[in-house]
């Protein structure tokens, strides 16, 4: 059975808007429009930008320039994301190494893909 897309109305400035979206995606629409409404809303209050398309504009790039900077911050060699999974990897495979085995905690590293250790750096989050 096909579930057809259903029609939720949003509101955002004190429009309303029916968008059409899949069942499973309507509480991320749902927040999606109101983080648009809200920093729309903090941009008119500015008084700095006039009219709704401008409003719109530069709340959509404001958005956008967060997420490239949270991709940056997740994706990047130096990224705090990955120095921060790299030091719970590390936390995870000492609490979990045999400690009549200490010879083996240290190359923990090493593990080929087949063994049991965490490698942050092939997961996603």
């Amino acid at each position: 059975m096909i579930e057809e897309p259903l029609q939720l109305s949003i509101k955002i400035l004190e429009k309303e808007y029916r968008i059409a979206c899949e069942f499973h995606e309507q509480d991320d629409l749902k927040a999606s429009a109101r983080l648009l409404d809200g920093r729309m809303r903090e941009i008119r209050q500015t008084g700095r930008v006039i009219g709704t398309d401008r409003i719109a504009v530069i709340a959509a790039l404001n958005i956008a320039h967060d997420l490239i900077q949270l991709q940056r911050a997740r994706s990047g060699p130096d990224g705090e994301l990955n120095r921060r999974l790299h030091q719970l990897q590390e936390r995870v495979n000492l609490a979990l190494a045999d400690p009549d085995d200490e010879e083996e905690a240290p190359q923990a590293e090493s593990e080929t893909p087949s063994q049991s250790s965490l490698d942050a750096s092939r997961e996603r989050v």
